[in-house]
């Protein structure tokens, strides 16, 4: 068999090689795709608003997985089917995921909204969402589930009907919001359940943090630029970037409170301990060094070397040779 003929039948078996491979993974992932279903398709199918799904999977009422084609996240067509499959399904799973605010929340309790309030400023009750109405003023809201078993123990009954005690007032009167902190707390084990990577996990908690608290822990600026790149995106929560709004909810979503700082900056400092053992940063490829001149290349003859080169290296004082012509030749043979 001749050079050639190997040579083709070699690219016919590569071709055919690809032609058989290729086809193969598009199946593979089109039939992972087929068996999941997009965030806004699930919503519609569970029979959710999407505040509602949102909660949903907030709650891990509604369990996700990764996309494999990098697109955030779906839902499983199994998992879809559990849910549709639980007693008193849509209506139950509705109530599961109900918000409500201060008054109706207050309702549920059988208080008055201000005594809610300062349920609420003390971590009594914790806010699961909030938003911002048309007079930039923060709206919190409130599962009506956890509000309805709050109201049902009876070890809550003095607070619901009595006088509040004297130390809670005390920390009222000084300013105490617990608001802010507790649906920080509780929106970041939302984000952490949602992911096993460890810098993932460490950018979550950078991401309740100010930049200024996160370069102090991560000096290397690879790390940093690592972590920013599975920062979680923060909801705008209807605000127009840089404007008050927008100032206002950054500032929720950041810690304030120096004991919250000093958890949040202890959790991200052993959460990129367990980040660095998985796996380093990624960082630039050095670029490579020119390769070392030979010693023997120094003391080539110059014969070996480059006709330029040795053009160079003669001496100025000899004249060079001409060439020699056929008139020359003619000459010499008649004197």
């Amino acid at each position: 068999m001749s050079g050639n003929t190997i040579m083709q039948s070699t690219a016919s078996q590569s071709n055919t090689s690809q032609s058989t491979t290729l086809p193969s993974i598009t199946l593979q992932s089109t039939a992972s795709r087929s068996a999941t279903s997009s965030l806004g398709r699930a919503a519609r199918e569970l029979e959710l608003k999407r505040g509602e799904f949102d909660l949903a999977l907030h709650l891990g009422c509604v369990r996700t997985i990764p996309d494999e084609g990098g697109g955030g996240r779906r839902v499983t067509r199994a998992e879809i089917e559990r849910v549709r499959s639980e007693d008193g399904f849509p209506e139950a799973l509705r109530e599961r995921v109900k918000a409500v605010g201060t008054t109706e929340g207050a309702a549920l309790m059988g208080v008055t909204a201000a005594r809610f309030t300062r349920f609420a400023r003390l971590g009594l009750v914790v806010p699961v969402k909030f938003y911002l109405n048309r007079y930039r003023a923060v709206v919190w809201l409130y599962l009506a589930e956890e509000l309805r078993q709050f109201g049902a123990d009876e070890r809550n009954a003095p607070l619901l009907k009595g006088r509040t005690p004297e130390g809670l007032r005390d920390q009222l009167e000084a300013g105490l919001d617990l608001r802010p902190r507790n649906w920080r707390g509780r929106h970041m084990g939302f984000l952490l359940r949602q992911t096993e990577d460890p810098w993932a996990r460490a950018a979550i908690v950078a991401s309740l943090l100010d930049p200024v608290q996160v370069a102090e822990i991560v000096r290397d600026p690879y790390e940093r630029a690592y972590l920013n790149r599975f920062r979680p995106e923060r909801a705008a929560h209807g605000a127009a970037p840089d404007t008050p709004a927008a100032h206002l909810v950054s500032r929720i979503m950041t810690a304030e409170d120096p004991d919250e700082i000093s958890w949040l900056r202890a959790d991200l400092g052993q959460a990129l301990v367990e980040a660095r053992e998985l796996r380093p940063a990624p960082r630039p490829t050095p670029k490579a060094s020119p390769a070392p001149v030979s010693p023997l290349a120094a003391v080539a003859p110059a014969a070996s070397r480059p006709r330029e080169a040795a053009l160079e290296d003669r001496d100025p004082s000899v004249e060079p040779e001409r060439p020699r012509r056929l008139l020359g030749w003619l000459r010499r043979r008649n004197p």
